[in-house]
C-alpha cells in the first residue's frame, strides 16, 4: 500500500468536491454545503493554496484538507493573524482507517514549517484534542458573541504564539459563501436524498456547548 499526500491540483477539483459531498451528506444538516465551500473557497482571497492537500491511496484520491486565513481581533481593533482548516474530507469507504489523521498531521506539520503562528478551528473536541488543540478559552479567544465554546479550539505552532493574543476569532468569509447558488451547484452532482438524522441534533448540541473548563 502506498500513501501519498500532495498539494491539490486543478485536475483534482471535481473529484475533491465529489468526495467532500459524500463525506458530509446528511452529517450536520440535511444535505451538505461543504462541497460548495471547497468550490468557492479556492477563489477567495483568504484561501491558502500552499496548505491545501489531497491524500491518495495506491494512486486513488481519497480525501482533502483546505486552509484559510483567519484573525483574532481585540477590543481596540488590533488584529492577530491565524489560520484555520476545513473542510477536511475522507471518502466514506475509508473512514476510521487513519487516513484523516495522516492528512491532518501532515498539514499541521507543513503549516508549522511554513511559519504560520497558530491554527484556530471549529469541530468536535474529542477528535481534535489528540492533535494538541485546546479550547480557545485557554487563550482568551472567544467567538464574536463573546462566549467560549468547547468546539472552538486553538493550536499554537510557535512557542508562546497566543500568549499575548486575546479577543474574538473571525473566520474567513470564504467559509460562509452566499447560499444563492448552492442548490444550482448541487444539481450538477448525482441526486441524493436529504434526511433528518440523529447525528445532526448531536452536532447542533455540540456547537452550542459552553466551555466550562478551568485551564
Amino acid at each position: 500500500m502506498t500513501i501519498t499526500i500532495r498539494l491539490e491540483e486543478e485536475k483534482d477539483y471535481r473529484q475533491v468536491e465529489e468526495i467532500t459531498r459524500e463525506a458530509f451528506w446528511n452529517l450536520y444538516v440535511p444535505g451538505a454545503e461543504e462541497h460548495y465551500i471547497t468550490h468557492t473557497l479556492r477563489k477567495h482571497p483568504d484561501f491558502i493554496p500552499e496548505l491545501t492537500f489531497v491524500i491518495e491511496k495506491d494512486g486513488e484520491l481519497i480525501g482533502s484538507i483546505f486552509f484559510s486565513h483567519a484573525k483574532v481581533e481585540d477590543e481596540v481593533g488590533k488584529e492577530y493573524p491565524v489560520i484555520s482548516f476545513g473542510p477536511v474530507s475522507i471518502s466514506p469507504k475509508y473512514h476510521r482507517q487513519g487516513y484523516g489523521r495522516m492528512l491532518i498531521e501532515y498539514a499541521i506539520a507543513e503549516a508549522k514549517r511554513l511559519g504560520y503562528p497558530a491554527i484556530v478551528i471549529g469541530g468536535f473536541p474529542y477528535y481534535y484534542h489528540p492533535y494538541g488543540f485546546l479550547g480557545t478559552k485557554k487563550y482568551g479567544i472567544s467567538m464574536p458573541d463573546g462566549k467560549y465554546y468547547t468546539g472552538i479550539m486553538a493550536l499554537p505552532l510557535k512557542k508562546g504564539a497566543l500568549d499575548q493574543v486575546t479577543g474574538k476569532i473571525v473566520f474567513s468569509e470564504g467559509m460562509y459563501p452566499d447560499q444563492t447558488h448552492l442548490a444550482g451547484f448541487d444539481e450538477t452532482f448525482p441526486p441524493k436524498e436529504k434526511k433528518v438524522l440523529p447525528c445532526q441534533a448531536k452536532f447542533e448540541a455540540a456547537v452550542n456547548e459552553i466551555d466550562e473548563t478551568e485551564y
